[in-house]
């Protein structure tokens, strides 16, 4: 299960039981490990259990209280750490690209596509003081990887990036032939990029070959074997396994875990998500109307983000919003919560809509209150398609057990106070859901937790994010701002965004030109597939079609329950051959009927593409 250690001098890096510890807490104990050439090292684990700690050890930033640490002399490190160190005073240029001339790095394509891939949009003569938080981080990924360090440390490399940006990085580090340890919660991007991973947890390392998904299986099969009765735990990693093993959308490459092992395990696992025991509960909650936004406009400062868009959102539907940095995401959010006005058209929501918006922003409302308290504030109960859950039990399955249940909300971290937002969002019983980039500061075992909860909550979901995985995991549809003021529906899902946008460009640099300004008109960029600004087809056809196709099946869904009930009832009645012909003409009715309508549903669904 564990992934072999290699000779010790073959390794780039080694640690000889290496112990680490803060206060009486102790971090790493005995740890034993090495990084070899050219391998690529995802590092996972909760938040607080010491994968910052390993990285800083393993680049020397940081002596351990006990054991020792070797490195080659040929090793040259590159350390991204969650922080910069870029001089304020400096330009962009200096800070990036040092003495170099504009000739000198444009004249090598490798180079070249590093600056316009992570600089696109700033400006070079800008200072370092005036940039934001994600352009410094972005500035100091570009410098470690303009460099020719043969061992690279990045810790959460991914922040900041958009969906186009993560997938442009995991290429770029799987064609260098330098080694690398990352420690990133994108399970995506450790799938696309790892062949090994380390799991830190409980004062010990522990490693396995292949990505995130080997890692899945391997850790499934260590719970099992370690402790049988862990089931909630086990339930959560065999959900994760059954979604990996059919095949997210869009995967560009096939999890690297033995097929077989995989199958025996969730033979029995049904799918993440009763969608339409979820449809049927979001539809009582919410009613036919959701929200629609019909004919908006919307411009923030100089730039049109949106231009004559429909859109309409249905009970149960679960949407991911995808797009370059500054396209207008977040303001598409802040416009179905109702922050934002458009310039022209309207947002009709519905009557029985309860919504909630989580942003970006992780200030607690008030931090002198307890975490308990906090919560309790909310709702003491909440109910999901499964039943009822209390806050308590909400408290532990997000990580706050023991004496973080009386810490005061402002002493949490910023992992825990994401955590804390997100679960007093769902406690207040919400329809509707908006979320900006949930993922931001939380660890993997607890998106696994979210996606968990989000399998069984009935309503509707709308999600901006960078985690390509999260949102494959959660959503059942992709749209995309395409930067031209339009919004499409992509049937293949984030894929066929990064197709669009390499086609737009020539098949060039992905990531490159200016956020926002994506180009417009290039092949496969126009409107289509669910998009109604500037299709072929007349906007109100095309929403007349949408909505005669959300008809259609709902009579479908109901006629297949029929014929589950046909079905049993020939079962009971199987020596009464008389009610066996009554029903039988019945189910051939019923099951002509529902061909029918699938018929008619491939017919609408031809104009509702556009």
């Amino acid at each position: 299960m564990a992934a072999p250690q290699r000779p010790a001098g073959a390794n780039l890096v080694n640690l000889e039981r290496v112990s680490q510890a803060y206060g009486v807490r102790p971090i790493l104990s005995g740890v034993s490990l090495g990084v070899g050439e050219s391998q690529r090292i995802g590092v996972v684990g909760r938040n607080g259990d010491g994968k910052t700690t390993l990285l800083r050890i393993l680049a020397g930033r940081e002596q351990p209280d006990e054991g020792r640490v070797s490195r080659s002399r040929a090793t040259r490190i590159g350390f991204l750490t969650q922080g910069d160190d870029l001089d304020d005073a400096a330009t962009v240029r200096h800070a990036v690209l040092g003495d170099s001339a504009d000739h000198e790095w444009a004249a090598d394509a490798s180079r070249r596509e590093v600056v316009e891939v992570l600089l696109a949009g700033v400006d070079l003569e800008r200072t370092v003081s005036g940039l934001s938080g994600g352009e410094r981080r972005r500035c100091s990924l570009a410098r470690l990887l303009l460099g020719d360090d043969t061992l690279l440390l990045l810790d959460e490399p991914t922040n900041h990036l958009d969906v186009e940006a993560v997938d442009w990085l995991a290429r770029h580090l799987s064609a260098r032939t330098s080694a690398l340890v990352v420690v990133t919660h994108d399970r995506w991007f450790l799938d696309a990029v790892c062949t090994e991973t380390w799991e830190v947890h409980d004062a010990q390392v522990d490693l396995y070959d292949g990505g995130y998904a080997a890692y899945v299986l391997a850790r499934a099969e260590r719970q099992r074997q370690a402790d049988a009765t862990e089931s909630r735990r086990q339930n959560l990693v065999r959900k994760e396994l059954a979604w990996l093993r059919r095949g997210a959308p869009a995967r560009t490459s096939k999890p690297k875990f033995r097929i077989d092992a995989a199958t025996t395990l969730i033979e029995d696992e049904p799918p993440p998500r009763d969608a339409l025991a979820l449809q049927r509960f979001a539809t009582q909650r919410l009613g036919k109307d959701v929200l629609d936004v019909e004919d908006v406009d919307l411009v923030r400062g100089e730039r049109r983000l949106l231009s004559h868009v429909t859109w309409r959102l249905g009970p149960g539907d679960r949407v991911g919003l995808v797009g370059v940095n500054g396209a207008g995401k977040t303001s598409a959010l802040r416009l179905l919560s109702g922050d934002l006005v458009p310039g022209s058209g309207r947002v009709r929501r519905g009557r029985t809509v309860a919504l909630a918006h989580l942003t970006q922003d992780v200030t607690p409302v008030d931090p002198e209150l307890r975490v308990l308290a906090s919560v309790e504030r909310v709702r003491r109960v909440t109910r999901t398609v499964d039943g009822e859950i209390t806050a308590t039990s909400m408290l532990e399955r997000f990580g706050f057990t023991g004496d973080r249940l009386t810490t005061r909300v402002g002493d949490l971290s910023g992992g825990e106070r994401r955590r804390l937002q997100i679960l007093r969002l769902l406690l207040d019983e919400p329809n509707v859901l908006l979320l900006d980039e949930p993922t931001n500061d939380l660890d993997i075992d607890t998106l696994n937790v979210l996606e968990d909860f989000l399998d069984g909550w009935p309503g509707t979901l709308v999600v901006v994010s960078h985690d390509r995985y999260f949102l494959e995991r959660t959503c059942d549809t992709v749209w995309a701002l395409l930067g031209d003021g339009s919004l499409a529906m992509l049937p293949r899902g984030v894929e066929e965004y990064l197709e669009r946008r390499r086609a737009s460009q020539g098949g060039g640099t992905p990531g490159a030109g200016s956020p926002g300004s994506v180009t417009t008109g290039g092949p496969g960029l126009g409107p289509r597939n669910g998009s109604v600004a500037g299709s072929g087809v007349g906007t109100a056809e095309v929403r007349e079609a949408r909505k005669t196709m959300q008809r259609l099946e709902r009579q479908v869904a109901k006629l297949q329950g029929d014929e589950r009930r046909l079905h049993d009832q020939l079962a009971a009645h199987a020596h009464d051959f008389e009610r066996l012909a009554s029903l039988d003409a019945e189910l051939r009715a019923l099951v002509a009927r529902r061909e029918e309508l699938e018929e008619e549903w491939l017919e609408v669904a031809e104009v509702a593409e556009g």
